[in-house]
């Protein structure tokens, strides 16, 4: 069945379930700024589709944009809102002017896996202000999760603080830029797709990036350091419905979305924990210098960061922000 007005395709079904009779069929045009070859998309969001589908017997079906076919990454919430999309992988990291509090999980020296950080998430999605944000951007959260903790790619060693005065440093959205600036260095917003080219031409002096997704980017085969054991921030993605899209579905299928969500969010995070110690290995072999931070670094680099939450509480200029801070920080210390 070819897709039709979603809206209307989920009412239909919804009735139809309700009467007894048979169920329609709901595409649902879902995008992401993810190649389908990226952890993120093979342990994520195709499985979750996939899951979707299996449970719901075929009643919801995906129509899948990746690689930014149907929306940039800092549009995808926008095309949801505008009909484009029904459904998108959000990076909330992109969206901060419309999810300022979301924008608490790029802070630097919290969660130290991708699991740590995804029970935060997933935690902090099910009440309260960060899925407040959402729901009044016209988008319901289904499931959410981290990226590993951020590390520092370049073409030279970095450590201390003063081996990063006046870099130009890639970094993702204005939180991650503040880490970058108490560093002394310049934080540049690039959209990970665009990172290779731009450290290809030295555009970029380094990147921050997590390190399960360097491979989905190649970013390996264009920096010759990179760090192990810092902790430069994180990164949020979070799967969202239209309000209206989601409303019109029946109680059985929101439930299933958001039981099948929670289970990808876990194992998505577990994937990427686990890619890293094989990635490590694989990159010292193709020549890469792959260094952990000296205690008398990682102090030094700690002290500068610690400004960094602080300043986020005053940037954000919002009451709960505080609050939010707080949690975050509570959870990430379970």
């Amino acid at each position: 069945m070819k897709p039709m007005n979603t809206l209307m395709a989920a009412v239909v079904g919804a009735l139809a379930m309700n009467a007894g009779s048979a169920t329609a069929e709901t595409t649902l045009r879902l995008g992401d700024f993810q190649s389908t070859s990226h952890i993120v998309s093979l342990e994520g969001t195709t499985k979750w589709m996939a899951a979707v589908e299996e449970a719901t017997g075929g009643e919801i079906k995906f129509e899948h944009f990746p690689s930014q076919q149907a929306a940039k990454s800092e549009a995808q919430l926008d095309a949801v809102n505008n009909g484009i999309l029904d459904a998108a992988l959000l990076g909330a990291l992109y969206h901060a002017e419309s999810l300022p509090l979301n924008s608490v999980v790029g802070l630097p020296g919290y969660y130290g896996s991708a699991v740590q950080g995804t029970q935060a998430l997933q935690t902090m999605l099910q009440e309260g202000p960060m899925r407040e944000e959402f729901l009044a951007a016209g988008v319901t959260p289904i499931f959410g999760f981290v990226l590993p903790p951020y590390q520092v790619l370049a073409k030279k060693h970095l450590g201390a603080p003063t081996d990063w005065n006046a870099l130009d440093v890639r970094t993702s959205g204005s939180t991650q830029a503040m880490t970058a600036r108490a560093l002394g260095a310049v934080g540049i917003s690039i959209p990970g797709p665009e990172v290779y080219t731009a450290v290809e031409r030295g555009r970029l002096d380094a990147v921050l990036f997590p390190l399960a997704s360097v491979p989905g980017y190649k970013l390996n085969e264009v920096v010759s350091h990179i760090s192990t054991n810092g902790s430069f921030g994180g990164y949020s993605f979070v799967m969202v419905l239209g309000t209206s899209v989601f409303e019109g579905l029946s109680d059985e299928v929101k439930a299933e979305m958001m039981r099948l969500g929670s289970e990808a969010a876990t194992h998505v995070a577990q994937a990427q924990d686990s890619s890293v110690s094989e990635l490590i290995g694989q990159w010292k072999g193709e020549g890469i210098d792959t260094y952990t931070f000296s205690d008398t670094e990682l102090g030094a680099v700690s002290d500068a960061l610690m400004m960094v939450s602080a300043d986020w509480v005053e940037r954000i200029k919002n009451d709960q922000a505080a609050m939010i801070l707080d949690t975050y920080r509570s959870l990430t210390s379970e």
